[in-house]
């Protein structure tokens, strides 16, 4: 048993409670949540929170650390990506995989959704205390090449079942995929309940689903590969178009869209008919290393979305870090959203993306949410600051 006490608590079940106490058993299970007497003074000066959900990462792609130029736009990234992605080491690969697996731990992070194109993060994950729901994601621009796509995902998906971990197909996103392909993978993947979904990431992909133009369009006719028809409609309302051809809408799986940079009323409008449980996703992080351009949070508040956070990879950050993503929203949006608004996408909401809120996402009697700790922070206003640190407690 242990009781862990600080400045303030944020147990996203109610107001902060100044200098409080979590009590844990030796489970990690919580038993009691409470203010200290008066006069007592907090074991911590910061913040008490749960454990953080990163709703997207590619953990897979740790080795590419420091190997990207910034700034390139979408179809500049793709190119480094066809470029950096082999040559490396299996051992490099798999020590950068276990390294920073450590890290988000370490550092708070308690469960996570994550992409794989291989299998190569599977033993890692299955090991780590970090919850993983594996997305298998997708590519192919052929519609010849969809059986056999679909049946290499769903074998790397019974491999990772065998070691433990929830795992099923995904799209990759509307302008890497086939539009057999796209549907085929999505309706897959909703078997399970989720899917994960590049969605909007930049105005290179939505001028190539649109008008058939930019820069995207441009490498893909140059490198003589299979592109769609020009559709006259935005990226997100393609998908669900798309998708509508083999699925009944709306859907009750979670749809997890992720990036939502270029995004609309219009497109958001159409998401929301389409998807019982749409979560949308922001790595504000990578948006600006490879853009320098971040989502319309004034937007996305206005439709009252389920906002939620990821790292993404370290070939497009230069950390897999929770708390600096929401110092990144903070910096931005300070007049915008509140840090406990930051904080429930960081934890609750993401908890809710990956089916796991009985367990993670907030302080309650009974979960095992993991409990972190937030330093240098002004607890006065309720904020983090730029030199707020997390680590995990329990």
């Amino acid at each position: 048993m242990r009781n862990l006490s600080a400045t303030k608590v944020f147990t996203l079940n109610g107001d902060p409670v100044v200098n409080g106490f979590v009590e844990v058993d030796d489970e990690g299970a919580i038993v009691n949540i409470g203010q200290l007497p008066a006069g007592a003074t907090p074991q911590y000066n910061g913040f008490l929170i749960p454990g953080f959900v990163n709703c997207h990462c590619h953990l897979e792609l740790s080795y590419l650390k420091g190997k990207f130029e910034e700034a390139t736009g979408m179809d500049g990234f793709i190119q480094q990506i066809n470029e950096k992605r082999t040559g490396v080491e299996y051992s490099e690969r798999i020590a950068s995989i276990k390294r920073e697996m450590e890290n988000l731990y370490r550092e708070g992070v308690s469960a996570m959704g994550d992409i794989s194109n291989c299998d190569e993060t599977f033993p890692v994950k299955a090991e780590s205390k970090v919850y993983t729901r594996t997305f298998i994601e997708l590519f192919g621009t052929e519609p010849e090449d969809t059986e056999a796509i679909l049946e290499g995902a769903r074998k790397l998906a019974c491999e990772a079942s065998a070691l433990g971990l929830d795992a099923a197909p995904t799209p990759h996103s509307c302008y890497t995929m086939s539009m057999k392909l796209n549907r085929l993978s999505a309706a897959e993947g909703l078997k399970s309940g989720f899917i994960s979904y590049h969605n909007q990431e930049s105005r290179e992909e939505n001028d190539m689903i649109k008008y058939g133009t930019g820069a995207l369009a441009d490498d893909y006719n140059s490198r003589g590969t299979t592109t769609l028809p020009v559709m006259g409609i935005s990226s997100l309302q393609y998908f669900v178009r798309n998708l509508a051809k083999e699925c009944s809408l709306p859907v009750d799986g979670h749809v997890l869209l992720v990036h939502n940079v270029d995004t609309d009323d219009e497109s958001i409008e159409e998401a929301l008919r389409a998807f019982k449980n749409a979560y949308w996703v922001l790595c504000p992080l990578s948006n600006i290393f490879i853009h320098r351009k971040l989502p319309d949070i004034v937007l996305l508040k206005k439709h009252n979305l389920k906002l939620c956070i990821g790292t993404d990879s370290l070939s497009s950050n230069h950390i897999l870090s929770m708390i600096e993503e929401i110092k990144c929203l903070q910096n931005h949006f300070r007049e915008e959203v509140t840090f406990e608004e930051l904080l429930r996408w960081a934890t609750l909401n993401g908890a809710e993306a990956l089916g796991k809120e009985n367990v993670y996402g907030s302080l309650e009697i009974g979960k095992k949410p993991g409990i972190v700790l937030l330093e240098n922070v002004d607890s006065d206003n309720n904020r983090i600051t730029n030199l707020t640190t997390s680590k995990r407690l329990v």
